[in-house]
């Protein structure tokens, strides 16, 4: 006899009419679905170049929870009237094949199991899985064409049979966090590029070299009567680039326009330690995956404000070296990964992303020596410390747990300075969106450290930080939004390798019908880690992992530890529900 979940791997059982999806028609939980609930739609057919596959688990994501806020005024869903034409969210998904057009009959087959790049490019357009195309939170859903053949290839990447629903689905999320440490900035110009090179009045810099750089297509300098400006010109003309003479201190606006079309500089190169005024504008200069390189040994006046949203999501990169040559800023600055035996502060560790932040970096072979971690909510903290103190300390990793808002910020502050030896951290991450706490923050970053600036802080929230510490102490700001298919790649070998433990961020599950409750759970912060949902099996209620034993006793007694989500309660968990125990209507 066929073991039911065996069977249910196979996929071989008839495909229903109909199914459940959570539809969204607008802004605000009210436009969730209909009434309150997932409504009935068709099953669709696959066409001759398409798959149809279930959705067998879906974590629950806070970008699907900036979509809910913002409906049609989403940046990926601009122009889409979602009333007319309503979007399906979900793309934290694990999916298995149940058709297959016929003329993919021979790359595909029932059965096959896959997790997805969210990030679908299509003939050079921008089409997210869950946000364009229909995503996870229905029972089943077409691929198609824009998937299969991607600009990138197929955006489908197949899992070993002995990988789990749930730790496939959370690859993804757990890819956004592996990618943040993968961040890499360009160690030259831009080839054909448009360049800016300004020249702060004042400089004593020795010298000023541009030998090395690539080839711009254009160079805007300012103040001819500069003697770094003849190099900086020799360099333009060499090189056959267009050259524009630029007045100092002048209408940034008008000059990106004038200059770029309005897209900004890709390279702007400032020779000197400009005021913090000259600074500031420049800075509003660059261009989306643009770099901002300084030559200058000394500091700034003031700290400056700076678009750190620009730097999360646009990649914008400052880089600098106190020498005067340019590629010593290009090609002299830290990477991104954390430094082996170094100290880290993670703000913010509470949270879902938070947590696998910390996972990580505790359990990374060479890791920090020391970790902070910090969160405003005790529970959370609690929880940290029931998750993560014993792997830490097996590791030897001295783990330090604070809540900021318990003490005196003296006392807060004199603590830090003691686990730091008054040097400051190696690296520090902030999954806060608060600018005050980047800027607060910033202050503690040692010689050569670097910040991560994961949470999601909108283009256009400024914080004021000391950016000479860039040309003066090594700093690197940097931030990622999403992941690339090859980090998802990287991730999901060290998940079916083991190296990391995906299972080990649930929080809570719950069914189709619970996934609403579960996104309002998620905007509440409800939870302390990830939320799954099993599509499948819609009446399996929102139910946290520390109440598991309430409501399925036979789930929570396979947990591992009496706590972690694990193949073994997955298995329960899907013979319970297929076997028709879990819920008389699912029978």
């Amino acid at each position: 006899m066929t073991d039911i979940i065996e069977q249910y791997r196979r996929a071989t059982e008839p495909v229903p009419a109909q199914m459940q999806a959570w539809q969204v028609y607008g802004a605000g939980m009210d436009n969730l679905g209909r009434e309150g609930q997932p409504e009935s739609i068709p099953v669709p057919e696959p066409g001759k170049g398409e798959l149809l596959v279930r959705v067998d688990c879906n974590g629950l994501c806070f970008s699907d929870i900036k979509i809910i806020k913002l409906g049609p005024d989403h940046p990926r869903l601009k122009g889409r009237n979602l009333r007319q034409d309503p979007i399906i969210l979900g793309h934290e998904t694990a999916l298995t094949v149940v058709k297959v057009g016929e003329d993919l009959s021979d790359r595909f087959a029932v059965g096959d199991r896959f997790i997805i790049q969210a990030d679908v490019l299509y003939k050079g357009k921008g089409l997210a899985f869950g946000y364009m195309l229909p995503g996870g939170l229905e029972q089943y859903t077409i691929i198609g064409d824009e998937i299969i053949n991607g600009d990138e290839g197929c955006y489908l990447l197949p899992l070993q049979d002995t990988t789990g629903y749930v730790e496939a689905a959370l690859t993804e999320p757990w890819a956004c966090v592996e990618a943040s440490y993968r961040v890499q900035h360009r160690t030259n110009t831009l080839p054909k590029g448009k360049t800016l090179i300004y020249l702060a009045p004042g400089s004593n810099l020795a010298s000023v070299s541009f030998d090395g750089l690539n080839t711009p297509s254009m160079v805007a300098i300012n103040d001819s009567s500069d003697p770094y400006a003849k190099p900086a010109r020799e360099m333009a003309e060499a090189r056959g680039a267009v050259y524009h003479s630029v007045q100092d201190a002048p209408d940034w606006d008008v000059l990106v326009q004038e200059m770029t079309g309005g897209s900004g500089f890709d390279d702007v190169i400032l020779v000197g330690t400009p005021s913090p005024e000259l600074f500031e504008g420049l800075a509003k200069s660059i261009a989306k995956g643009g770099v901002m390189a300084i030559l200058a040994n000394e500091p700034l006046a003031r700290p400056v404000s700076i678009d750190v949203g620009r730097v999360h999501y646009e990649a914008v990169t400052y880089l600098g070296a106190r020498s005067g040559s340019v590629m010593d800023a290009y090609r002299g600055t830290r990477g991104t990964e954390i430094t082996p035996g170094g100290k880290l502060w993670l703000i913010g560790a509470g949270g879902p992303m938070g947590q696998m932040h910390l996972q990580r970096a505790v359990e990374m072979p060479n890791g920090p020596s020391i970790i902070v971690a910090n969160d405003l909510d005790l529970g959370r903290l609690e929880t940290l410390r029931d998750r993560f103190a014993k792997s830490a300390e097996t590791r030897n990793v001295k783990l330090y747990l604070f809540n900021p808002h318990s003490m005196e910020k003296a006392d807060f502050e004199a603590q830090i300075d003691a686990l730091t030896g008054g040097q400051g951290f190696d690296e520090i991450g902030v999954m806060v969106p608060v600018p005050f706490v980047i800027s607060d923050a910033a202050r503690r970053l040692g010689h050569g450290a670097g910040m991560n600036i994961f949470a999601g802080v909108g283009i256009g929230t400024m914080a004021t930080l000391d950016m000479s510490g860039i040309w003066l102490n090594g700093h690197r700001y940097w931030g990622s939004s999403g992941s690339t298919i090859a980090d998802l790649r990287v991730m999901l070998q060290k998940t079916e390798a083991r190296e990391v433990v995906p299972n080990n961020s649930v929080a809570a599950i719950g069914g189709m019908d619970s996934a609403r409750d579960g996104l309002q759970a998620l905007m509440e912060a409800r939870f302390p880690g990830k939320t799954v949902i099993f599509p499948q099996f819609p009446k399996l209620p929102l139910t946290a992992l520390t109440d598991l034993h309430k409501v399925l006793p036979n789930v929570a007694a396979k947990l591992k530890d009496g706590k972690f989500w694990c193949q073994e309660a997955e298995a329960e968990l899907l013979r319970t529900y297929l076997s028709g125990k879990g819920a008389s209507s699912e029978a």
